[in-house]
Formats: structure tokens, C-alpha cells, sequence
């Protein structure tokens, strides 16, 4: 079985008013501090961001749905407890519902980003979940990469929890993705075809001199350039403890299907570019409450319809993993609950601001309910 692992940005706000603290610096210094010399959790699982107004944590490697789920709640109480020592609080929000001017951390490498993407850079306040799966090798990582390109926009709509920017409804369900990929290397890729093909992209794409290293290769899906896994990028950070958890499953279904159909020969679909920007904008802006494009033919259809052709894709991967009933239970409640974008929503119209919205979602983001 292959193994899995997931990273969440998320964001430091004041508990009070909801504003995003540049308190990254603080948090971090706890970790590192209480790490020394004790047993548990490694004080490098917490990591500082672009900006100070966030961290980051990386699960360790799993197999089991049941491990990572115990990961992700351990993890986010840590952030959360670090958070509120320096007066701070954690929201797993993929951006920020309220206006803000965030601060970018210390560093020759932040500060070239930063140099040289400018406003780009300067606004990039936003919160991903990124998703590692492992494979046997990059040929075997390039070969699911060109045959899950259809099904990630899925994945961004089932994920997405940002809905505001800038104190404004953006009117999508996940606005991270629309900011995020005025990114050069952001978005969809062409079909590599060879990790040979692929490796040279990179290598051409770093020498025009407009990306630093294999860091900037922010494709939705890549090769990570630390660990033998293929990376999935797509997705919010998500709202509840367990959407991630079902996201994780569905990512290693659909690599587990893709290296499944690469060795059975069967090729990739060969959907343009075009097209796969097209259905990321679509998820982007419908979310789970409106229409998607369906991977199989890039015609539009209900979400409900699209996520049932997602799970029937991968339904064999799922099975042998032990993880069908989980994703479904998951996909139907999030059917009926919604998933971050409508609870923010949902949060907003109860309380009547922002800042009450985001203290709410700070509560939600360490409940302990999966």
C-alpha cells in the first residue's frame, strides 16, 4: 500500500477581532524550544511560510487513513497551543476574511520571491493543502501525473474554504486558487509523457532565470523534489479535521489508478491545457454548490454527479485500501454540511461579522470530531 502524507498551511489570527498576526517568528520559537531534549512530535514538523501570518506542518508518512486523521488533529492542537502562548489563535482558512497587509518572513529566499514577483508576492497570503503519495519511481510518478490531470479541479471544488478576500465575498467557493496561480510555474501542465521530458521542462523552465530552484515548480501536481512522492497541490487548506483526511484518501485512489492504468498501457486522456484551466476556474468558483466539469468529457454537470464519477474512477484503489465506506461517508457529508466555503458562509450570515466568523472557524479548526 502506498503511503501518505499532507501538509496545512494555516493562518495566525487574533482570537478577538479575526485579523491575521505576523506571529510565525513566536510560534516557531515555542516549538523549537519545547522540542529540545523531549520525546513526541520533532519541533521540524512545524514550519514558518512566505508569510508571518501563517505556519505550516507535515504529517509524517502513513498508511492508514486512521493514523493520518490522528496526525492532522495532533498537529493543528500543537499550532494552536503555540499560537495561543504568543496571543494568537489558529484558523484553517485558505484566506483571509479580513482585510489585511501581510508581512513576509526574513530570508534571502523570501526576500527574492518577493523582489521578484512583487504585488504577486507581496499579496500571496494563502493557505494550501498539499497532498504526497508514494511512488516506485519518476517514471512511474510522471506517468500518474499525466493521467490524474482531469480529476484535480474535483479536488479543489470538494476542498474549498475561501470564499473571502480582502474583507470582500469574492463570489467563488475557493478564491486561493485564482491569487495563487498568478504564479508563473502555477496551474495545469501539458502531458510530459517521460520523467526524462519532464525533468528537462524543469531544468529549461529554472535556466530562463524567472524561477530560482525546483521549489518554484508550483504545478497543481509535481514530483517532489525531497521525497519519492508525487505531490498534489490543488486543494484549500480545509476547514474540519477530517476533509483532509478524505481528500488524502481520494489523492492516493486516484495515483494508485493511475499507476494501475500506465501499467496496463492505457494512455492519458489528452485534454488540452486550455481545458484543465478552464475546469479549475469552474471548481474554483462553484465549489460543491454549483456545476463542475465533468473529468471524463469536460462537460458540465451537477457536483453531486461529478463526485459519483470520481469515486466510481477510483473505486477499485479504494477498495483495496479499505477506504470506500470512509469516502463515502465523507462526500455525503460534506454534500449536506458543506464544505468551508458555505460554512464560512453559513458562519457569516449567524453571527453578522467577520471577526466573529473567523473566531468561530478557529474552533472548528481543532475540534477533534473527524
Amino acid at each position: 500500500m502506498r503511503t501518505v502524507g499532507v501538509e496545512e498551511e494555516l493562518l495566525l489570527v487574533d482570537p478577538r477581532t479575526g485579523e491575521p498576526l505576523a506571529l510565525s517568528a513566536a510560534v516557531m520559537s515555542a516549538a523549537s524550544r519545547e522540542g529540545n531534549g523531549k520525546d513526541g512530535p520533532a519541533a521540524g514538523a512545524l514550519e514558518s511560510e512566505l508569510k508571518c501570518e501563517q505556519v505550516e506542518f507535515a504529517t509524517r508518512p502513513v498508511l492508514g487513513m486512521g493514523e493520518l486523521a490522528e496526525e492532522i488533529v495532533r498537529w493543528r492542537a500543537e499550532a494552536a497551543r503555540h499560537a495561543a502562548d504568543a496571543g494568537g489563535a489558529l484558523a484553517a482558512l485558505a484566506t483571509s476574511p479580513l482585510p489585511v497587509t501581510p508581512s513576509t518572513m526574513p530570508g534571502e529566499r523570501y526576500g527574492w520571491v518577493s523582489r521578484q514577483f512583487g504585488l504577486t508576492a507581496r499579496e500571496q497570503l494563502t493557505c494550501g493543502c498539499h497532498v504526497h503519495v508514494s511512488v516506485a519511481s519518476d517514471d512511474e510518478g510522471v506517468g500518474v501525473l499525466d493521467r490524474i490531470r482531469p480529476w484535480l479541479p474535483v479536488l479543489t471544488a470538494l476542498s474549498a474554504n475561501s470564499p473571502f478576500w480582502q474583507g470582500q465575498d469574492s463570489e467563488y467557493a475557493g478564491y486561493r486558487s485564482r491569487v495563487w496561480n498568478r504564479l508563473p510555474s502555477a496551474g495545469p501542465t501539458e502531458l510530459f509523457g517521460s520523467a526524462e521530458n519532464y525533468h528537462r521542462q524543469v531544468r529549461d523552465m529554472i535556466a530562463t532565470g524567472v524561477l530560482r530552484d525546483t521549489g518554484m515548480i508550483y504545478f497543481d501536481a509535481r514530483l517532489s523534489a525531497t521525497y519519492p512522492t508525487v505531490e498534489i497541490r490543488v486543494a484549500d487548506v480545509c476547514l474540519e479535521p477530517g476533509t483532509p483526511v478524505l481528500l488524502a484518501a481520494l489523492c492516493r485512489a486516484l495515483v494508485e489508478t493511475a499507476a494501475r492504468e500506465r501499467r496496463a498501457g492505457r494512455p492519458p486522456a489528452p485534454v488540452g491545457v486550455g481545458m484543465l484551466r478552464l475546469a479549475a476556474w469552474r471548481a474554483a468558483r462553484s465549489g460543491l454548490d454549483g456545476p463542475l466539469l465533468d473529468p471524463r468529457d469536460m462537460s458540465p454537470a451537477a457536483p453531486e454527479a461529478v463526485l459519483d464519477v470520481l469515486v466510481e474512477h477510483v473505486r477499485d484503489a479504494l477498495d483495496d485500501h479499505g477506504d470506500l465506506d470512509l469516502v463515502r461517508e465523507g462526500l455525503a457529508h460534506l454534500l449536506a454540511h458543506g464544505n468551508g466555503a458555505r460554512i464560512q458562509r453559513r458562519l457569516l450570515r449567524t453571527t453578522g461579522d467577520l471577526g466573529a466568523m473567523v473566531a468561530e472557524c478557529a474552533r472548528l479548526t481543532v475540534a477533534r470530531t473527524l
